[in-house]
Protein backbone atom coordinates (compact mmCIF):
# COMPACT_ATOMS: atom_id res chain seq x y z
CA UNK A 1 0.00 0.00 0.00
CA UNK A 2 1.04 3.23 -0.66
CA UNK A 3 1.66 5.85 1.81
CA UNK A 4 2.20 10.00 1.45
CA UNK A 5 5.73 10.35 0.88
CA UNK A 6 7.42 14.28 0.77
CA UNK A 7 7.39 14.67 -2.59
CA UNK A 8 3.41 13.63 -3.23
CA UNK A 9 2.91 15.93 -0.14
CA UNK A 10 4.56 18.91 -2.15
CA UNK A 11 3.38 18.01 -5.46
CA UNK A 12 -0.16 17.82 -3.70
CA UNK A 13 0.85 21.48 -2.46
CA UNK A 14 1.93 22.97 -5.57
CA UNK A 15 -1.99 21.88 -7.08
CA UNK A 16 -3.54 22.84 -4.69
CA UNK A 17 -1.96 26.16 -4.22
CA UNK A 18 -2.59 26.67 -7.92
CA UNK A 19 -6.13 26.81 -7.55
CA UNK A 20 -7.59 27.71 -4.10
CA UNK A 21 -6.95 31.78 -5.33
CA UNK A 22 -8.08 30.69 -8.54
CA UNK A 23 -11.24 32.76 -8.86
CA UNK A 24 -12.40 31.60 -12.87
CA UNK A 25 -14.15 29.80 -13.95
CA UNK A 26 -16.59 29.56 -10.99
CA UNK A 27 -19.38 27.45 -10.69
CA UNK A 28 -21.49 29.81 -7.84
CA UNK A 29 -24.06 27.80 -5.49
CA UNK A 30 -25.62 31.42 -5.45
CA UNK A 31 -29.07 32.53 -5.11
CA UNK A 32 -30.08 36.17 -6.49
CA UNK A 33 -32.64 38.09 -4.07
CA UNK A 34 -32.64 40.90 -6.11
CA UNK A 35 -30.03 42.96 -8.45
CA UNK A 36 -27.45 43.51 -5.67
CA UNK A 37 -26.73 40.23 -5.79
CA UNK A 38 -24.88 39.88 -8.99
CA UNK A 39 -21.27 39.78 -7.57
CA UNK A 40 -18.39 37.65 -8.48
CA UNK A 41 -16.69 34.66 -6.26
CA UNK A 42 -14.21 36.84 -4.44
CA UNK A 43 -16.86 39.33 -3.74
CA UNK A 44 -19.61 36.38 -1.97
CA UNK A 45 -16.77 34.45 -0.39
CA UNK A 46 -13.65 36.37 0.16
CA UNK A 47 -11.66 33.33 1.01
CA UNK A 48 -13.24 30.28 -0.37
CA UNK A 49 -13.78 31.39 -4.13
CA UNK A 50 -11.54 29.88 -5.73
CA UNK A 51 -10.73 26.19 -7.35
CA UNK A 52 -14.10 26.19 -9.61
CA UNK A 53 -16.65 26.30 -6.13
CA UNK A 54 -16.82 26.86 -2.94
CA UNK A 55 -16.50 23.20 -1.47
CA UNK A 56 -13.58 22.42 -3.81
CA UNK A 57 -11.70 25.80 -2.46
CA UNK A 58 -12.67 24.44 1.47
CA UNK A 59 -10.66 21.24 0.27
CA UNK A 60 -8.26 22.20 -1.38
CA UNK A 61 -7.41 24.46 2.40
CA UNK A 62 -7.84 21.03 4.11
CA UNK A 63 -5.54 19.38 1.35
CA UNK A 64 -2.63 22.29 2.25
CA UNK A 65 -3.40 21.54 5.92
CA UNK A 66 -2.98 18.36 6.01
CA UNK A 67 0.49 17.74 3.51
CA UNK A 68 1.48 21.36 6.09
CA UNK A 69 1.25 19.28 9.37
CA UNK A 70 2.09 15.90 7.68
CA UNK A 71 5.13 17.21 6.65
CA UNK A 72 6.28 20.42 7.64
CA UNK A 73 9.83 20.86 5.74
CA UNK A 74 8.11 20.54 2.28
CA UNK A 75 9.68 23.57 0.25
CA UNK A 76 5.60 24.91 -0.38
CA UNK A 77 5.39 25.38 3.79
CA UNK A 78 6.44 28.95 3.41
CA UNK A 79 3.81 29.72 0.58
CA UNK A 80 1.22 27.58 2.35
CA UNK A 81 1.90 29.26 5.97
CA UNK A 82 1.57 32.88 4.16
CA UNK A 83 -1.88 32.14 2.56
CA UNK A 84 -3.82 30.59 5.38
CA UNK A 85 -2.17 33.80 7.32
CA UNK A 86 -4.17 36.35 4.85
CA UNK A 87 -7.55 33.91 4.64
CA UNK A 88 -7.80 33.57 8.02
CA UNK A 89 -8.55 36.34 9.37
CA UNK A 90 -11.69 37.87 10.77
CA UNK A 91 -13.17 39.87 8.66
CA UNK A 92 -12.79 37.50 5.79
CA UNK A 93 -14.33 34.64 8.09
CA UNK A 94 -17.18 37.50 9.04
CA UNK A 95 -17.95 37.88 5.54
CA UNK A 96 -18.17 33.91 5.01
CA UNK A 97 -20.62 33.92 8.33
CA UNK A 98 -22.63 36.97 6.76
CA UNK A 99 -22.94 35.05 3.45
CA UNK A 100 -24.62 32.12 5.45
CA UNK A 101 -26.96 34.81 7.36
CA UNK A 102 -28.42 35.11 4.40
CA UNK A 103 -32.02 33.61 4.62
CA UNK A 104 -31.73 32.11 1.03
CA UNK A 105 -28.14 30.69 1.97
CA UNK A 106 -30.38 28.36 4.20
CA UNK A 107 -29.72 24.94 2.10
CA UNK A 108 -26.07 26.45 1.04
CA UNK A 109 -23.57 23.64 0.41
CA UNK A 110 -25.21 21.38 2.71
CA UNK A 111 -24.42 18.61 3.32
CA UNK A 112 -21.45 18.39 1.34
CA UNK A 113 -19.77 21.59 1.83
CA UNK A 114 -21.05 21.24 6.03
CA UNK A 115 -18.78 18.18 5.78
CA UNK A 116 -15.74 19.23 4.51
CA UNK A 117 -15.88 22.82 6.42
CA UNK A 118 -15.55 20.74 10.08
CA UNK A 119 -13.04 18.57 8.24
CA UNK A 120 -10.88 21.45 7.60
CA UNK A 121 -11.31 23.11 10.88
CA UNK A 122 -10.66 19.37 12.19
CA UNK A 123 -7.12 19.76 10.71
CA UNK A 124 -7.01 23.83 11.81
CA UNK A 125 -7.12 22.24 14.76
CA UNK A 126 -4.40 19.79 15.18
CA UNK A 127 -2.06 22.53 13.82
CA UNK A 128 -2.63 24.16 17.25
CA UNK A 129 -2.43 27.26 15.10
CA UNK A 130 -4.20 30.66 14.93
CA UNK A 131 -5.81 29.92 12.06
CA UNK A 132 -8.44 27.30 13.53
CA UNK A 133 -9.48 30.45 16.47
CA UNK A 134 -10.10 33.17 13.07
CA UNK A 135 -11.96 30.17 11.56
CA UNK A 136 -13.98 28.68 14.82
CA UNK A 137 -17.30 31.20 13.96
CA UNK A 138 -18.05 29.75 10.62
CA UNK A 139 -17.24 26.19 11.95
CA UNK A 140 -19.73 26.88 14.68
CA UNK A 141 -22.61 27.82 12.36
CA UNK A 142 -21.97 24.46 10.59
CA UNK A 143 -22.58 23.12 13.56
CA UNK A 144 -25.44 24.83 14.42
CA UNK A 145 -27.18 24.12 10.63
CA UNK A 146 -26.12 20.15 11.64
CA UNK A 147 -28.36 20.46 14.70
CA UNK A 148 -31.48 21.92 12.46
CA UNK A 149 -30.99 19.66 9.52
CA UNK A 150 -30.41 16.51 10.81
CA UNK A 151 -33.84 16.57 13.22
CA UNK A 152 -35.92 16.87 10.05
CA UNK A 153 -33.98 14.48 7.49
CA UNK A 154 -36.41 11.39 7.71
CA UNK A 155 -34.53 9.89 5.05
CA UNK A 156 -30.68 9.70 4.15
CA UNK A 157 -29.50 10.54 0.67
CA UNK A 158 -27.78 7.85 -1.09
CA UNK A 159 -26.25 9.56 -3.94
CA UNK A 160 -22.98 9.34 -5.40
CA UNK A 161 -22.06 12.83 -5.57
CA UNK A 162 -22.40 16.02 -3.07
CA UNK A 163 -25.83 14.92 -1.42
CA UNK A 164 -24.29 12.24 0.22
CA UNK A 165 -25.44 12.10 3.58
CA UNK A 166 -22.60 9.43 4.79
CA UNK A 167 -20.03 11.49 3.47
CA UNK A 168 -21.12 14.27 4.97
CA UNK A 169 -21.42 12.84 8.48
CA UNK A 170 -18.24 10.67 8.45
CA UNK A 171 -16.17 14.35 7.95
CA UNK A 172 -18.43 15.90 10.81
CA UNK A 173 -17.55 12.98 12.60
CA UNK A 174 -13.65 13.89 12.60
CA UNK A 175 -14.48 17.48 13.63
CA UNK A 176 -16.01 16.03 16.71
CA UNK A 177 -13.79 13.60 17.89
CA UNK A 178 -11.01 16.17 17.30
CA UNK A 179 -12.84 18.82 18.76
CA UNK A 180 -14.04 17.30 21.25
CA UNK A 181 -17.48 17.99 20.54
CA UNK A 182 -19.60 14.51 22.63
CA UNK A 183 -22.61 16.25 21.94
CA UNK A 184 -22.21 16.59 18.15
CA UNK A 185 -20.82 13.22 17.83
CA UNK A 186 -23.93 11.47 19.96
CA UNK A 187 -26.44 13.37 17.06
CA UNK A 188 -24.23 12.40 14.21
CA UNK A 189 -24.58 8.99 15.53
CA UNK A 190 -27.66 8.95 16.80
CA UNK A 191 -28.75 9.79 12.90
CA UNK A 192 -26.87 7.24 11.32
CA UNK A 193 -28.06 4.73 13.48
CA UNK A 194 -31.87 5.55 12.33
CA UNK A 195 -30.44 5.93 8.86
CA UNK A 196 -28.38 2.84 8.25
CA UNK A 197 -28.00 0.23 10.91
CA UNK A 198 -30.78 -1.74 9.35
CA UNK A 199 -29.37 -2.33 6.68
CA UNK A 200 -28.13 -5.75 4.99
CA UNK A 201 -26.67 -7.39 1.89
CA UNK A 202 -25.91 -4.28 0.39
CA UNK A 203 -26.87 -4.17 -3.71
CA UNK A 204 -23.77 -1.94 -5.01
CA UNK A 205 -25.92 -0.58 -7.73
CA UNK A 206 -23.12 1.15 -8.93
CA UNK A 207 -21.48 2.93 -10.18
CA UNK A 208 -23.86 5.71 -11.54
CA UNK A 209 -21.86 7.70 -14.72
CA UNK A 210 -20.90 10.76 -12.44
CA UNK A 211 -20.04 9.44 -9.23
CA UNK A 212 -17.41 10.33 -7.05
CA UNK A 213 -18.36 8.45 -3.69
CA UNK A 214 -19.48 4.91 -3.74
CA UNK A 215 -22.97 4.98 -1.45
CA UNK A 216 -22.25 1.55 -0.68
CA UNK A 217 -18.47 2.17 1.11
CA UNK A 218 -18.96 5.64 2.25
CA UNK A 219 -21.82 4.25 4.39
CA UNK A 220 -19.96 1.59 5.50
CA UNK A 221 -17.21 4.31 6.24
CA UNK A 222 -19.15 6.33 7.98
CA UNK A 223 -20.64 3.55 10.50
CA UNK A 224 -17.01 2.48 11.11
CA UNK A 225 -16.36 5.80 12.78
CA UNK A 226 -19.63 6.32 14.83
CA UNK A 227 -20.23 2.52 16.08
CA UNK A 228 -17.74 0.65 18.47
CA UNK A 229 -16.36 -2.10 16.82
CA UNK A 230 -17.67 -4.76 18.93
CA UNK A 231 -20.93 -3.43 17.21
CA UNK A 232 -19.88 -2.06 13.62
CA UNK A 233 -18.03 -5.70 12.95
CA UNK A 234 -21.17 -7.68 12.89
CA UNK A 235 -22.89 -4.94 11.26
CA UNK A 236 -20.02 -5.06 8.12
CA UNK A 237 -20.52 -9.00 7.80
CA UNK A 238 -24.14 -8.38 7.40
CA UNK A 239 -23.85 -5.57 5.11
CA UNK A 240 -21.23 -7.53 2.31
CA UNK A 241 -21.69 -11.18 3.76
CA UNK A 242 -19.64 -12.18 0.15
CA UNK A 243 -16.81 -9.10 0.70
CA UNK A 244 -14.32 -11.74 1.31
CA UNK A 245 -15.45 -13.61 -1.98
CA UNK A 246 -14.78 -10.30 -4.18
CA UNK A 247 -18.67 -9.43 -3.98
CA UNK A 248 -20.51 -7.52 -4.73
CA UNK A 249 -17.83 -7.48 -7.82
CA UNK A 250 -19.10 -3.78 -8.89
CA UNK A 251 -17.42 -2.97 -5.84
CA UNK A 252 -13.84 -4.54 -6.80
CA UNK A 253 -13.87 -3.15 -9.93
CA UNK A 254 -12.38 0.64 -10.58
CA UNK A 255 -14.61 2.36 -12.37
CA UNK A 256 -13.45 3.39 -16.15
CA UNK A 257 -12.94 7.31 -17.18
CA UNK A 258 -13.93 8.39 -20.65
CA UNK A 259 -13.52 11.83 -20.95
CA UNK A 260 -11.13 14.07 -18.18
CA UNK A 261 -12.02 16.94 -19.56
CA UNK A 262 -15.68 16.44 -19.00
CA UNK A 263 -15.95 17.44 -15.41
CA UNK A 264 -19.11 14.85 -14.77
CA UNK A 265 -17.44 11.91 -16.32
CA UNK A 266 -14.22 13.37 -14.60
CA UNK A 267 -15.86 12.19 -11.26
CA UNK A 268 -15.14 8.78 -11.68
CA UNK A 269 -11.74 9.04 -10.81
CA UNK A 270 -12.18 10.60 -7.93
CA UNK A 271 -14.92 7.29 -7.32
CA UNK A 272 -11.54 5.41 -7.52
CA UNK A 273 -9.93 7.40 -4.70
CA UNK A 274 -12.39 7.00 -2.33
CA UNK A 275 -13.24 4.00 -2.78
CA UNK A 276 -9.54 3.02 -2.07
CA UNK A 277 -9.79 5.65 1.04
CA UNK A 278 -12.55 3.24 2.20
CA UNK A 279 -11.47 -0.06 1.24
CA UNK A 280 -8.42 0.90 2.97
CA UNK A 281 -10.19 2.00 6.82
CA UNK A 282 -12.53 -1.54 6.15
CA UNK A 283 -9.14 -3.73 5.63
CA UNK A 284 -8.38 -2.69 8.79
CA UNK A 285 -11.66 -4.01 10.51
CA UNK A 286 -10.98 -7.63 10.44
CA UNK A 287 -8.14 -9.80 12.28
CA UNK A 288 -4.66 -9.72 10.37
CA UNK A 289 -5.44 -12.51 7.76
CA UNK A 290 -8.94 -12.43 7.30
CA UNK A 291 -9.72 -13.17 3.70
CA UNK A 292 -12.32 -10.01 3.95
CA UNK A 293 -9.14 -7.81 5.02
CA UNK A 294 -7.00 -9.07 2.16
CA UNK A 295 -9.97 -8.66 -0.07
CA UNK A 296 -10.56 -5.37 0.93
CA UNK A 297 -6.28 -4.16 1.13
CA UNK A 298 -6.54 -5.39 -2.34
CA UNK A 299 -9.13 -3.71 -3.82
CA UNK A 300 -7.87 -0.46 -2.16
CA UNK A 301 -4.65 -1.10 -4.10
CA UNK A 302 -6.31 -1.75 -7.28
CA UNK A 303 -8.39 1.57 -7.05
CA UNK A 304 -5.97 3.47 -5.81
CA UNK A 305 -3.13 2.99 -8.50
CA UNK A 306 -6.35 3.66 -11.21
CA UNK A 307 -6.93 7.26 -9.86
CA UNK A 308 -3.96 8.44 -8.32
CA UNK A 309 -2.00 8.74 -12.05
CA UNK A 310 -4.44 11.72 -12.54
CA UNK A 311 -4.58 13.75 -9.95
CA UNK A 312 -2.96 16.73 -12.16
CA UNK A 313 -3.98 17.32 -15.49
CA UNK A 314 -7.33 18.99 -16.96
CA UNK A 315 -8.76 21.53 -14.67
CA UNK A 316 -12.02 19.68 -14.12
CA UNK A 317 -10.23 17.18 -11.84
CA UNK A 318 -7.11 19.07 -10.81
CA UNK A 319 -9.26 21.73 -8.82
CA UNK A 320 -9.78 18.88 -6.18
CA UNK A 321 -8.69 15.19 -7.18
CA UNK A 322 -5.74 15.96 -4.83
CA UNK A 323 -8.42 16.47 -1.79
CA UNK A 324 -9.48 12.22 -1.96
CA UNK A 325 -5.89 10.61 -3.19
CA UNK A 326 -4.81 12.33 -0.01
CA UNK A 327 -7.90 10.80 1.95
CA UNK A 328 -6.61 7.65 0.37
CA UNK A 329 -3.09 7.92 0.94
CA UNK A 330 -3.44 8.90 4.73
CA UNK A 331 -5.59 5.96 5.39
CA UNK A 332 -3.16 3.52 5.48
Amino acid sequence: MSSLSADTASAFARIALGHVEREYPNKLDHVLDGDGDRLGPRALHPIFYGSFDWHSCVHGYWTLATVLRLHPQIAEAPAVRALFDRAFTADKVEAECAYLRRPSARGFERPYGWGWLLKLQAELLAHGAHWAGALQPLADMIVARFYDYLPRAAYPVRAGVHSNTAFALALATDYATVAGDADLRAVLEAKARDWYLPDRDAPAWEPSGDDFLSPTLIEAECLRRLLPPAEFTPWLAAFLPRAAQGQPQTLFVPAGVSDRSDGKIAHLDGLNLSRAWCWRRIAAVPPPGDPMGRAAADAADRHLAAGLPHVAGDYMGEHWLASFALLALTAG
